[in-house]
């Protein structure tokens, strides 16, 4: 379904520029005045290069959290631009940052988790951001569900300026649709080090625009139990030098059709999956208007 029929039936999910801009609400996902006990440690890492224009941002937004179990590393891969200047800014230890040649984002995510030894893992792109009291939400859910493996929310789009142009609210997992597509908002997605070492331990090096979804179908695969938070706990940012805008019709849908191949072809009929997926942007729709 393309954007422009998803606009025109009013479906807000797969659709990145849906208004124009407005100021950012922030959502009421305030930190609680007094910390939790008993939170897991949360490992987050930033993957960096050259995007000095927004990482100091991001880096608030994680620090701004004030989640006293967080383990944030940032993983820079000797940007050229004012990346180094941006986060001299910061004290030096708000972060174990790192810089050294990578091959790429998710070579440059699994140098960063292996540096890393939290129960609870993830990762936020040097364009993104938290909003306030995230981790905190993540980390009282995990500690109370020990049975829940990933746990993600939802997303609001914004522009290269902060400003709001979309939002994705989501109807909850499931997870035959995640076989066939990726709605899920990679800045608002934790897991389970446990399933990260089942599933194998690493982000695929060899993908460079789907790396999360791939990730996601080896945990399905691996049986991993999936929770959707209503709340927005992250924003993607939309911008001309973004990866997600500038590679997807040269490598994004390449693999994008060979992911689909490998963990969904054959499971269920094509009507059925079609149905499946109708079913679920239905009921996205509902929720929503």
């Amino acid at each position: 379904m393309t954007a422009r029929l998803r606009r025109f039936l009013g479906i807000r999910l797969g659709v990145l520029d849906q208004h124009p801009p407005r100021p950012l609400d922030v959502p009421d996902c305030a930190a609680p005045s007094k910390l939790e006990p008993d939170l897991p440690v949360i490992s987050l890492v930033t993957p960096s290069f050259n995007q000095g224009q927004y990482i100091g941002e991001t880096v608030r937004s994680v620090l701004g959290q004030h989640y006293s179990k967080l383990e944030y590393v940032i993983q820079d891969a000797c940007s050229s631009d004012n990346t180094g200047q941006v986060l001299a800014q910061f004290p030096v230890d708000a972060f174990f940052l790192v810089r050294e040649r990578d091959t790429g984002q998710a070579d440059a995510i699994n140098r960063g988790f292996a540096r890393s030894q939290g129960e609870i893992m993830g990762w936020l792109n040097s364009d993104d951001f938290l909003m306030p009291g995230s981790l905190c939400k993540i980390g009282a859910y995990f500690r109370d569900n020990p049975e829940v493996d990933v746990v993600y929310g939802d997303r609001v789009v914004v522009n290269e300026h902060g400003l709001k142009i979309g939002m994705w609210a989501l109807p909850g997992h499931d997870v035959e649709v995640l076989r066939q597509v990726d709605y899920i908002p990679q800045e608002t997605m934790y897991w389970r080090r446990r399933l990260w070492d089942r599933a194998g331990g690493q982000v695929d090096a060899s993908l460079k625009f789907a790396m999360d979804w791939e990730l996601l179908l080896r945990f399905s695969a691996a049986g991993a139990k999936f929770a959707h938070l209503p709340v927005v706990l992250g924003a993607f940012r939309v911008h001309s030098a973004q990866k997600t805008s500038a590679q997807m019709s040269s490598v994004g849908f390449d693999e994008i059709r060979r992911l689909r191949q490998q963990y969904g072809g054959g499971c269920f009929t094509r009507l059925r999956r079609r149905v499946r997926h109708m079913q679920f942007l239905a009921r996205h729709w509902v929720n929503n208007y």
